[in-house]
């Protein structure tokens, strides 16, 4: 029989490998993506999103960080062939991506195809990175001594993302793929608008190889969720994309206080080449020395 309840899909979020309500028990209505279609009478609701708190912030923060170790020591070409199987689980999804992000942006389903393709093509492209981006951001440095000199890119640390509010899903995964292809662990904050997508990306990596706590994703009020991360003492980056120039000058001061790396929003094609910029956004550079020659009685080698 046709007459069946329509069983409504429950948006949680994502932290720590699981799926936790927000802690203060809110959510929010989520609409359509344009206006225009909501005054044709083609918008309208979606789905309640999880409200986050200054609390399921800092569980992030606690759950980002603990995942670190682990992430960090995987060799570049092991976080590779991990990334590599959420590109294969996102392809099995792709229908529901493709309804979530013609439902959020408000694209025809053929664009909204588009668009899910090209993110998983750029997930792959990030995927393929990880054991190559230390040939072109390190390297042998010369010297006037009897020394080597090499310098290896090694991960900042925990990254708080805030995600581009426009683009659901192209642009979420052109900011979050760069940070964790070069071991860094993340805290999103989706886009307020429109963090559909970015909730079911986080039902794909709790199913994929991506350990918990790698990739936490929150949705909520943008300014009141990334007030608390860039404050946090235990978060040594933040990517300002999804930022307004207010808050973004609001949260750069509070960064300030520990020294976090900032990377600055600012307009952004996200169907244009992305180069390697983003890769090298969060990565530190440590430098060696290392004798060369003889040394002591034994006359070994170093």
């Amino acid at each position: 029989m046709s007459d069946r309840l329509n069983v409504l899909k429950t948006y949680k979020l994502y932290v720590g490998g699981a799926f936790p309500r927000s802690e203060s028990g809110r959510v929010y209505e989520v609409t359509t993506g344009t206006s225009a279609a909501a005054a044709a009478g083609k918008g309208g609701w979606l789905a309640n999103a999880p409200l986050s708190s200054r609390k399921d912030a800092r569980d992030a923060v606690v759950a980002a960080r603990k995942a670190f170790g682990r992430w960090s020591g995987a060799t570049a070409y092991n976080r590779g062939q991990v990334l590599y199987r959420v590109a294969e689980m996102l392809e099995g999804r792709r229908s529901q991506f493709v309804r979530e992000v013609a439902d959020a942006e408000g694209l025809s389903k053929p664009k909204a195809a588009a668009v899910v393709d090209a993110a998983v093509d750029r997930w792959v492209w990030y995927a393929g990175w990880t054991d190559k981006i230390a040939q072109i951001a390190g390297g042998a440095n010369p010297v006037a001594g009897p020394f080597f000199n090499l310098s290896t890119p090694e991960p900042t640390g925990v990254v708080t993302v805030l995600a581009p509010q426009d683009s659901s899903f192209l642009g979420l995964v052109s900011v979050i793929a760069p940070v964790i292809a070069t071991g860094n662990t993340a805290v999103v904050v989706a886009s307020e608008r429109r963090p559909l997508p970015a909730l079911s990306l986080g039902e794909v990596l709790a199913t994929s190889d991506v350990p918990g706590g790698v990739v936490n994703i929150l949705s909520g009020r943008t300014a009141e969720i990334a007030a608390p991360l860039a404050a946090h003492q235990d978060v040594n980056g933040i990517d300002l994309t999804g930022a307004d120039e207010a808050l973004a000058k609001e949260l750069e001061i509070a960064a300030a206080d520990n020294l976090k790396r900032v990377r600055r929003p600012k307009s952004e094609d996200w169907s244009a080449d992305q180069g390697t910029r983003r890769l090298t956004a969060f990565l530190e550079t440590k430098t060696v020395w290392h004798p060369t020659g003889s040394l002591g009685a034994s006359g070994s080698a170093y």
